[in-house]
């Protein structure tokens, strides 16, 4: 049967990647995934099983914190896994901890912060570092991550703005729950995620990515976990995902990919 013209670069593109990486059996990979390459991963993962065979277990939770489903605590109680897909540098941390197989780490996609409001509420101009100033003095109520983009409007952009003391009281940290979630059941009037992250939540408007002066580009990176009982298969995996033939899906969701050699 012939390939339809849409179908083909992708088939190409995937055969390619899977041949980085040859895997004598299918396999069961066990994932551990944080939300910034969710809506993306959710898209290609059942390709990946078809052209494959093997079979993808999902455990979702934030790169850090402290939280029961937060990778790093995953880990910490035992929990199996064979890739594990990541902010960068926290990915970097669990490294040194010898918890990613050395030699295994590849960065895949960039991913810029955004700002979001309740659906049909006034979206307020963030045009500017002055403009989003404005915006957060004159909003009751804010909310950001427990995860890279938090840490950052926390601890880096609040300051830089020059607000750090007027935030105290009104802008909160949302463990686990897409901060998208909490705007849209009205808990806070703006909030900040990575734009990957707002993208799949209904009930918000999504303003648009900070400027470029308070933009704090976060780079999410997979490897193979060092307890990896499958980690050809988890190779073939982090393959398809950085390969050409993921790259339509990783664009679509609110992500720039990163080219490998």
């Amino acid at each position: 049967m012939r390939l339809s013209k849409t179908l083909r670069p992708f088939a190409l593109g995937l055969a390619g990647a899977l041949l980085l990486t040859v895997t004598a059996s299918a396999a069961d990979v066990r994932v551990m995934i944080s939300g910034g390459l969710s809506a993306a991963y959710k898209a290609l993962v059942p390709e990946f099983e078809k052209a494959t065979g093997h079979k993808v277990l999902t455990a979702y939770g934030p790169s850090m914190g402290t939280t029961t489903n937060a990778i790093p605590v995953r880990l910490e109680r035992g929990e199996p896994a064979d890739v594990l897909i990541m902010v960068g540098y926290a990915l970097e941390d669990l490294a040194k901890k010898g918890k990613v197989a050395a030699g295994t780490s590849v960065d895949l996609v960039k991913s810029p912060i955004a700002v979001a409001v309740k659906s049909g509420a006034p979206k307020p101009d963030i045009s500017t570092a002055d403009a989003v100033k404005r915006a957060l003095l004159g909003a009751k109520t804010i909310a950001y991550s427990d995860s890279a983009s938090g840490v950052y409007v926390s601890t880096e952009m609040f300051d830089k703005l020059g607000i750090k003391q007027a935030m105290e009281g009104k802008a909160r940290k949302i463990p686990a729950t897409p901060v998208g979630e909490i705007v849209a059941h009205g808990e806070a009037e703006i909030g900040f995620q990575q734009m990957s992250e707002l993208k799949p939540v209904e009930g918000i408007d999504i303003i648009g990515p900070l400027p470029d002066e308070l933009q704090k580009i976060t780079v999410f990176s997979a490897g193979i976990a060092s307890v990896s009982k499958e980690p050809d298969a988890g190779k073939a995996l982090i393959n398809f995902l950085a390969s050409p033939a993921a790259r339509g899906e990783i664009v679509k969701s609110g992500l720039d990919p990163i080219p490998t050699n």
